[in-house]
């Protein structure tokens, strides 16, 4: 056991025992931190980290007072958060480098890194930056942060490398910039500001999104989700250039221009995802996915019946130690506004009574095994923010995000 806490470590829920040492895992773990605080926010820092792996309660209060040694005031663990002068930056490189330290959580040759965002929902609305996000797990709109993140991924582990809060757009902001550029903005928008502002809104970011291939410039006037995406790719490329894993994202992420960015400026494979009403550009014209899809199936179903060949070929892909098979359809096609693409669809089930799903990747020679065994790396990105969701719905400190996140996460990786 690790330390005596009163965990059940089945099923991680921990009495509240008062703590009289630190946890040994945060001790073995704890000066790969070192040079990242001062004397004493280093130990504001072990207390906190201590909370979050024991307590339920992980407000700065209830882990306060888990202590009956390092007894301090509970403003002490409050200015770790809000106000003591440690880099984010150099915090996150000490948590990747206890990854790193690691031999089950280093990374691999096979490893895959995803894109995706996360909403953390918050039960008010007195928090910076926060917003009115629909929630494709509810269904409905949520006040909720919404968090970029860069994730890694492979049979043995999952954790985020990077990750960034996006903040809704500054309105005025954005349209200054645009008339200060010179970008033309329609008249008979104008009366959606006192109307209809959340259409105003997003007019200003249609034609942000427009006019960035022409004025470059503009991408500074606000930071999308596709901009932030952008960003934490070209610091970890431009950290780790030996390192070319393929990147893997939801049909959100897979649009044309960002794919061209991977392609083009960061030499990086991908797998991205496509929806039923994308197309492909067959001799015969342009048909939806959904529609090919369609066709390629009867065909499939035809061939069968006659004892030809199959279109769609049975696969199977490792998963974290477990099996899959997949019925699968792989070529090379032109896709609108994508260009040539390496096209995949596929169907769990052997007679095709489910639902397709298409991935394309810019590596035209790989196979369907293979693009599938990448994107199925994609799905384990949400897990590992339960409990920052729950843990942050009260508190706002300093880069709140970064740090709940940042920090916990290694230890809470490690004991899992």
């Amino acid at each position: 056991m690790l330390y005596n806490t009163g965990c059940d470590m089945t099923s991680w829920r921990c009495s509240m025992i008062p703590l009289v040492a630190f946890p040994e895992v945060v001790e073995h773990y704890a000066p790969f931190f070192g040079d990242v605080f001062s004397a004493e926010a280093f130990v504001e820092f072990k207390r906190y980290i201590s909370g979050l792996i024991v307590s339920e309660n992980k407000t700065v209060e209830g882990i306060n007072r888990l202590f009956v040694f390092e007894s301090r005031n509970q403003s002490s663990l409050n200015r770790l958060l809000t106000v003591s002068p440690f880099s984010l930056t150099a915090l996150n490189r000490a948590r990747l480098a206890v990854l790193a330290s690691v031999p089950a959580t280093r990374r691999k040759p096979k490893g895959v890194l995803s894109l995706d965002d996360t909403l953390l929902t918050h039960y008010g609305q007195d928090f910076e930056q926060i917003a009115k996000l629909y929630d494709h797990v509810s269904q409905s709109y949520v006040w909720a942060h919404d968090l970029v993140t860069l994730h890694y991924s492979d049979d043995d582990t999952d954790y985020p490398l990077l990750f960034e809060l996006w903040k809704p757009v500054d309105v005025n902001k954005l349209e200054q910039g645009l008339r200060a550029a010179d970008v033309p903005l329609k008249a008979s928008k104008e009366a959606l500001k006192a109307t209809a502002p959340h259409k105003w809104r997003s007019y200003l970011v249609g034609v942000w999104q427009r006019r960035q291939k022409q004025q470059p410039q503009l991408r500074t006037l606000y930071d999308s989700k596709l901009s932030i995406a952008q960003t934490l790719l070209e610091q970890w490329v431009a950290e780790h250039p030996d390192e070319k894993l393929p990147v893997v994202f939801d049909s959100w992420f897979t649009q044309p221009a960002f794919c061209r960015f991977l392609d083009d400026t960061l030499h990086l494979p991908y797998v991205g995802t496509l929806a039923d009403d994308d197309q492909v550009v067959l001799k015969t014209g342009q048909q939806t996915l959904k529609e090919f899809a369609d066709q390629l199936k009867q065909e499939h179903l035809e061939a069968l019946a006659q004892g030809g060949k199959a279109v769609f070929q049975r696969i199977t892909i490792s998963f974290k130690g477990q099996s899959e098979t997949y019925y699968s359809y792989c070529q090379t096609h032109t896709l609108h506004n994508f260009g040539t693409q390496r096209l995949v669809i596929n169907y769990r089930q052997a007679d095709l009574a489910d639902s397709p799903v298409y991935y394309i990747s810019n590596r035209l020679v790989w196979q369907a095994a293979g693009i599938t065994r990448i994107r199925r790396h994609r799905w384990p990105v949400d897990p590992p923010f339960g409990g920052l969701k729950s843990t942050t719905r009260k508190a706002r400190p300093r880069g709140w995000t970064s740090i709940n996140y940042g920090t916990s996460t290694p230890f809470n990786d490690m004991l899992r």
